[in-house]
C-alpha cells in the first residue's frame, strides 16, 4: 500500500531542528533537493503498490533519497541509515520534516527500494536534472 505523506514539499527554512535552528540554504544536500522532481515521479512509484493491500510504503522520496546518498557517499545500506539518523541535511533530503535521532527505516529497505526503483526511472530523473541545470541562467550560476 502507497499513502502520499502529508508534506514532502517542506522548505529548508521550515525544517525543524531541535536546537532551534534552521538548515542552512548552500548545502549540498539543500541545493540538490531543490533539483530533483520529486513529485514528478511520485506517481509512477506509486502505481506499482496495491491501493488497498499491504503496509504503507515509505515515499517516493525517502526511497530514492535514501539511494542517492547512499551511492553519493559510497556506503553500505547500514551506514547509510546511520548516517541519515545522524544527520538534519540528509533527514531534509529524504524529505523529513523534522529532525529525529530514530531511523527512519531499517537497513533491509533499501533493498526494497533497489528494485522498486528501477533504470528507466532513474534515467528520466537524471534527464530531468539536466534539463533544469540548463535552464538555470548563467549569472546565477556565477554567483554560487
Amino acid at each position: 500500500m502507497y499513502r502520499k505523506a502529508q508534506e514532502q514539499e517542506t522548505a529548508p527554512e521550515k525544517f525543524q531542528l531541535p536546537f532551534e535552528e534552521k538548515l542552512a540554504l548552500d548545502n549540498r544536500w539543500v541545493i540538490m533537493a531543490k533539483m530533483i522532481p520529486w513529485s514528478e515521479f511520485d506517481g509512477e512509484y506509486a502505481a506499482i503498490f496495491s491501493e488497498k493491500i499491504g503496509a504503507p510504503a515509505k515515499t517516493f522520496r525517502m526511497a530514492l533519497g535514501a539511494l542517492i546518498i547512499k551511492e553519493k557517499l559510497g556506503i553500505s545500506d547500514r551506514e547509510t541509515v546511520e548516517q541519515i539518523r545522524e544527520n538534519p541535511y540528509l533527514q531534509y533530503f529524504i524529505g523529513m520534516s523534522t529532525y529525529s535521532n530514530k531511523p527512519p527505516f531499517d537497513p533491509s529497505m533499501l533493498v526494497h527500494f533497489r528494485e522498486r526503483i528501477d533504470i528507466n526511472l532513474v534515467n528520466k530523473i537524471n534527464r530531468e536534472i539536466v534539463k533544469q541545470a540548463l535552464e538555470i541562467p548563467e549569472e546565477t550560476v556565477q554567483e554560487k
